[in-house]
This record gives C-alpha cells, sequence and structure tokens, in this order.
C-alpha cells in the first residue's frame, strides 16, 4: 500500500466518523424543533422498519412543534406508536390527517444531563479518530520497513496525517459547540 492509498483511507474513514457524530447529534433533543430528532425514527410500514422521512413530510411551522404528514393517512397510527416507543419522550397528538409533536422547554437539569452526552459522545468520536490515526500510522511504519517507501516519505506521510487528525478533531469540536449553545439558548 503506498503513501497516497493510506492517507486517502484513513481520511475516508475519519469523515465516516465525523458524519456518524454529527448524525447522533441530529437525533439529541434540543430546546426547539428540528427535523433531525425525528427523521431517522423507524416505523412499521406494511410489515418493514421505514425510517420516518422515507414515508412523511416533516415540517417546523414554529420553534416549538414538529409537524408530520403522512404520504398514507394509514400510517398515522404507526407513525404515534414509533414516536411514543422512540427515547424522545414526547407524546404525540393527531387529528386524523397530522401528527402534531409539541417540543417542550427543557429544564435546566436536563440541559445539563444533554450536554454531558452529547460530550460523551464527541470523545468517543475523537477516540476513534485518534484510532484512525494510529493504524494508518502503523501502514506507513509497515511500508518503510518493507522498503515500499523511503524514510523521509514515511515521516512527511505521518505528518499529513496528524494533519488529517487535527483537522477532523476541530470538525469535531465545532459540531460539539453548536450543540451545546443550541442546548443551552432558553
Amino acid at each position: 500500500m503506498d503513501l497516497d492509498d493510506i492517507q486517502l483511507e484513513a481520511e475516508d474513514k475519519m469523515e465516516q466518523t465525523l458524519e456518524v457524530f454529527k448524525e447522533e447529534v441530529r437525533g439529541i433533543r434540543g430546546g426547539r424543533a428540528t427535523p433531525g430528532l425525528v427523521e431517522n425514527i423507524r416505523v412499521e410500514y406494511y410489515g418493514s422498519m421505514t425510517p420516518l422521512r422515507q414515508i412523511a413530510n416533516i415540517g417546523i411551522p414554529d420553534p416549538r412543534l414538529i409537524v408530520i404528514k403522512p404520504y398514507d393517512p394509514t400510517a398515522i397510527g404507526p407513525i404515534q406508536k414509533a414516536i411514543m416507543t422512540s427515547e424522545l419522550g414526547i407524546n404525540p397528538t393527531s387529528d386524523g390527517k397530522l401528527v402534531r409533536l409539541p417540543i417542550p422547554p427543557l429544564s435546566e437539569e436536563t440541559r445539563k444531563h444533554t450536554v454531558q452526552a452529547v460530550k460523551k459522545l464527541a470523545e468517543q468520536s475523537r477516540q476513534a479518530i485518534r484510532n484512525i490515526r494510529r493504524d494508518a500510522n502503523k501502514h506507513v511504519d509497515k511500508a518503510k520497513s518493507s522498503g515500499e517507501i523511503a524514510e523521509d516519505d514515511a515521516y512527511r506521510g505521518k505528518d499529513e496525517i496528524q494533519k488529517l487528525t487535527d483537522k477532523f478533531i476541530e470538525d469535531v469540536e465545532k459540531v460539539l459547540d453548536a450543540k451545546v449553545n443550541e442546548l443551552m439558548e432558553v
């Protein structure tokens, strides 16, 4: 494996780690309504578990309300059931055509607990990125010892991998800061 392949593979894995972190953070309830809270909830629809975003329109008419309009009105019952069994802790209401989710404001204690959970997810993502760096550096060392790449190229490669690591950890920090700010807004 040459140096460019090692760096590309490491960058791809770090990008995937960042995307997983972003997706997890989107699903955490903050002080206001966002489609990300419900779009990945799986609904039993005609015998298969389907993400909500595939069977309904999700709208945010105001900052404290999510409105879900299923493409098929018969899906309202399964949508309500899926929301109630999810970890959101919100009771949906329905008029037969729409499902409404009023988003209550978070208490101070809940905000602090949620911030701690987000920080824990961020640390797991940073740790995964550092593990990817470690594995990439091992590949560089292996290629250097087998004579595939020169020693100078190995040092340059490790330096590039470190720069990638720093960039992705900084991106995790930006996502974390944005979510913490959203959670602490009143």
